[in-house]
């Protein structure tokens, strides 16, 4: 192929009908990755049939009826649900899980700190294998690990075990976020997709605000451990539901390209394609460099508002039970339930929007229906919880209220943000998503391990404020 050729493949912009191209450019020394991003990256000729905005291609996303797309949905956002609970079901419970180990509620919050990391790096393996392997037996493998190491954690004899098993549950956790993700990429149109995201995502989402909440109960009632007995329940009801229910939903896996090679070409072009340096190097790209960090910082305000809640609501309001405190986390749960309703199909309208002012989609365009969410509302709902509580002002009602408002404006970002990664480079969207993970999660290790000694050192108030500023 001479060069000119391999380099009108690799600059040219990624298309869902020009995968084969795509193949072929990396099949050659990995050129595609060569090519920069451009802000139209995803575009498509577009035709418009009444109210529809269907694009070139698009009817390989017709290959499933609507009731099965909204089953695959559904077990999905289930899924989705069971890491990041696990991430702060035990928050309600850290004096007591210290106690049982002889610690501090510090070291314990390390440990949530970790399970963050650990999903945070994870992306890294699970993005590219769903794109070799396909999405069905990534998750069956994933499921069945995350179910085994959770009864790790419910058994963990020392701090020690307690540790490695809580690590190693993260780390399989994540793929159910970056291959559910890429699953809703593979069945819903472009113009579809946050609608059916704004639901993935409400799992991801409610499991972190009500796990608190469900855990003050169990640890009120009983031993802290039960908390992880629920948790290898659901893992275990998740693992039925992915294998009976799940289908395969990638259109091209790239395992099908080993047949007929030697071993030595088969793992050479494995490394090729799963190396976890494949997702680091997206961040080559200044687009999805910046809608990383904004993921980041809703991310970060998230888990920095949720972990310390304990330490600083009880105290505020004279609080004795762990149930009690678990119940301020109910108000960000059932703001993002609410937000599941309008946040999606928000960004949907607003990128049907600009279809009818451009005559074509821009994916950019979509990041538009973020902007008022991300820059004013939660911004200024973090601002108003932390000095409220920091001059002791308005009661319980007004940060119930705010945590609230900002869960509702959250889930006005997320769908757009998480559609975004899958239209920009669809060809590599599970990667795309791996990333956005990536750096979210490492961030929100950050936002946990470093709240608590932060507000006791400049008061929930400034901390809240320098919450506010990275939004």
């Amino acid at each position: 192929m001479a060069d000119t050729e391999i380099r009108s493949i690799a600059e040219a912009p990624l298309e869902p009908e020009d995968l084969e191209k795509q193949e072929v450019a990396e099949s050659i020394g990995e050129r595609l990755d060569l090519y920069h991003v451009r802000s139209h990256v995803s575009n498509h000729d577009m035709h418009h049939l009444g109210t529809q905005h269907v694009e070139a291609g698009d009817e390989i996303y017709d290959k499933l009826p609507s009731h099965r797309k909204s089953l695959i949905t559904a077990v999905l956002a289930f899924c989705g649900f069971l890491a990041p609970i696990s991430s702060t079901t035990v928050l309600s419970a850290v004096p007591e899980v210290a106690a049982t180990f002889a610690t501090t509620g510090t070291i314990i919050n390390l440990s949530n700190a970790l399970y963050l990391i650990f999903m945070g790096l994870s992306p890294m393996v699970w993005g590219p294998l769903g794109q070799v392997y396909g999405r069905r037996w990534t998750q069956i493998v994933s499921a069945v690990l995350f179910f085994a190491f959770s009864i790790g954690t419910a058994l963990a004899p020392n701090l020690v075990s307690f540790f490695i098993f809580r690590v190693l549950t993260a780390f399989q956790g994540t793929s159910f976020l970056i291959v559910g993700a890429s699953c809703i990429g593979d069945i819903y149109r472009p113009t579809e997709r946050a609608t059916a995201l704004g639901w993935f995502l409400s799992g991801t989402l409610i499991g972190p605000a009500f796990g608190p909440f469900i855990g003050g109960i169990i640890v009120t009632f009983r031993t802290w451990r039960d908390i992880f007995w629920l948790q290898t329940a659901l893992a275990g009801v998740g693992t039925a539901l992915v294998f009976f229910l799940l289908p395969e939903t990638i259109h091209h896996k790239r395992s099908a390209e080993l047949a007929g090679l030697k071993t030595a070409e088969k793992v050479h072009k494995l490394w090729q394609w799963t190396n976890p340096w494949r997702v680091v190097r997206l961040y080559r790209y200044p687009n999805l460099l910046i809608v990383g960090l904004a993921s980041s910082s809703l991310v970060w305000n998230m888990y920095s508002l949720l972990t310390p809640i304990r330490y600083v609501l009880n105290p505020r309001f004279h609080l004795t039970s762990p149930i009690q405190s678990g119940l301020f986390y109910i108000a960000p749960g059932c703001g993002y339930l609410l937000g599941t309703f309008f946040g999606g199909r928000w960004a949907d309208y607003v990128v049907k929007k600009y279809i009818r002012k451009r005559g074509r989609r821009v994916s950019e365009d979509r990041l538009r229906s973020c902007l008022v969410a991300m820059g004013v509302v939660i911004p200024g709902c973090m601002l108003v919880y932390g000095w409220s509580i920091e001059k002791e002002k308005g009661g319980i009602p007004l940060p119930v209220i705010v945590m609230f408002l900002q869960g509702v404006a959250q889930l006005f970002c997320f769908p757009s943000l998480n559609t975004y990664c899958l239209d920009v480079m669809q060809g590599r969207s599970s990667e795309v998503v791996a990333g956005n993970y990536m750096i979210r999660y490492l961030f929100a290790a950050l936002g946990t391990a470093t709240c608590l000694p932060a507000i006791e050192a400049i008061g929930v108030g400034w901390f809240s404020t320098i919450s506010a500023g990275f939004l």
